[in-house]
């Protein structure tokens, strides 16, 4: 795909929609809704899957949030249900817009209310600073292309993100048929438009920030389904899974997160990582910095704040660059998880344009049960160990367990002193009652300890210091 989209049209989004039934041989004869051959999910169909995933944003982890392209690569990985949040334009255009204005996605900043859609028309959404310098600069999606795209054949949850739009977005769903098995009225607990949708028989869904959990037991009744954010206590998560209505998280971005959330009894996950989330295998067994994309399962330590803690994809390269001001790690997800007790690890390293202190040091975490964030000198939920190179030459493993800051040095040995620009190369080896590292370039220094205190099959690459010299990984591959 070009990095200039042309723009959503309602037969772009058909062709993609159509492009799964091709799968099958069935070639689509209907202009808008099911297509022949495609399964047409309910929301009673959905709800009895455990989990159940709906793709927020699209599968913003994935593809540039809230696009046709989002969409539909969504509901090609097997996404049952897309969320859609909706905003009007000046001339009453509903478009798929999370934000009020187009100011993060788009890079200028205009208000959606305030501007007609001839204008909206000629901007792109652009995730690259979040997804990779490959990620295509999609256009804002026409709610209406969406909606003749999968209203037949998907559940859709729908959110009138301004909150004024609930006639107009109302009788648009109504449009369709058996739009009350495939439409879900989505918005938080406290808006006031909950009863014009249940009064024309959509199922609803409400869902709670941190500033609503003291309401849950007055606000509850409202709705259909309730909805809770990740970040939630595990007691706010037991309050609203005791009211025997369906509890629907949002938003998911890993495995770990999803396994938490099921055993507190939650049963919907809407996901920002769909291919990743809902699956359970590796999907990769060498990075894909080489692609300019951030591969599904791939996230920096941080997922709910700002872009800027995406670590710099270089395709040119083919290497991924830790920089920023503090600590960092990023979880290998597509890599995972690796075989329980037997595996290697081979990697790359350099610091590109100058060494830090000679005591700082960047490198390796792994043997991780799960893809929680795991930052050294930082608290993690879980435990493992990490492969250090110092600016000094000295590499150090060490085992650290969940909930502590410090880890315990297992091995030690003294290699060359790195030199700016020039790559390292380095391999650790899993047996089940030893561990293997070493540097493999140059003198080739290697040591074995016995250990056996950690075998997830999760890892990840860190920067531990607190400055801003960038470190540099590449040719990461699994053995």
């Amino acid at each position: 795909m070009t990095a200039e989209s042309p723009y959503l049209t309602r037969r772009r989004l058909l062709v993609a929609a159509s492009s799964l039934a091709l799968l099958s041989g069935c070639t689509p004869d209907k202009p808008s809704g099911a297509v022949p051959g495609q399964a047409a999910y309910t929301i009673a169909e959905l709800l009895d899957r455990r989990p159940y995933y709906i793709a927020h944003r699209g599968s913003g982890d994935n593809w540039p949030e809230h696009t046709g392209l989002a969409y539909a690569q969504a509901v090609a990985a097997g996404s049952m249900a897309i969320e859609v949040s909706v905003n009007a334009t000046s001339d009453g255009v509903l478009v798929c817009h999370h934000d009020s204005d187009t100011a993060r996605l788009t890079g200028s900043n205009l208000v959606i209310a305030d501007t007609p859609y001839s204008v909206l028309a000629g901007l792109r959404n652009d995730a690259r600073a979040w997804l990779g310098p490959a990620s295509p600069r999609e256009p804002i999606a026409l709610l209406k292309d969406v909606l003749d795209a999968y209203a037949a054949s998907h559940v859709i949850f729908i959110e009138d993100k301004q909150g004024s739009n609930a006639r107009a977005l109302l009788d648009l769903m109504d449009s369709y048929p058996d739009s009350r098995s495939h439409f879900v009225w989505k918005q938080e607990a406290t808006a006031g438009r909950v009863a014009m949708a249940s009064g024309r028989g959509y199922r609803t869904w409400g869902y709670f920030g941190d500033d609503l959990y003291d309401r849950i037991d007055e606000l509850e009744p409202r709705f259909d389904y309730l909805g809770v954010h990740h970040t939630a206590s595990d007691e706010v998560i037991r309050t609203m899974v005791s009211t025997g209505k369906p509890v629907i998280c949002w938003a998911v971005h890993t495995r770990s997160m999803r396994d938490r959330l099921l055993r507190l009894g939650v049963s919907g996950m809407m996901c920002s990582n769909i291919p990743y989330v809902a699956s359970a295998d590796a999907r990769y067994q060498s990075d894909q910095f080489g692609t300019g994309l951030r591969a599904a399962g791939d996230l920096p330590w941080e997922v709910d704040g700002s872009w800027s803690r995406q670590p710099l994809i270089q395709p040119g390269p083919a290497s991924l660059a830790l920089a920023g001001p503090g600590s960092s790690s990023y979880c290998m997800g597509s890599m995972c998880p690796l075989p329980k007790n037997i595996y290697g690890i081979q990697f790359q390293m350099r610091w590109p344009e100058n060494l830090p202190g000679d005591r700082e040091h960047a490198g390796l975490a792994f043997g991780q049960a799960g893809d929680q964030p795991y930052r050294v000198f930082q608290l993690s939920e879980v435990g493992g160990y990490h492969l250090v190179i110092r600016a000094s030459g000295e590499l150090e493993l060490f085992s650290r367990d969940p909930g502590q800051v410090n880890g315990k040095r297992l091995g030690t040995m003294q290699t060359d002193k790195p030199r700016p620009g020039e790559w390292m190369s380095f391999r650790v080896d899993v047996t089940p009652i030893n561990i293997g590292y070493g540097r493999t370039d140059g003198t080739r220094w290697r040591d074995t300890v016995r250990n056996d205190a950690f075998r997830g099959g999760y890892f990840s690459l860190t920067k531990n210091y607190d400055g801003e010299v960038p470190v540099e990984f590449r040719k990461i591959s699994t053995v």
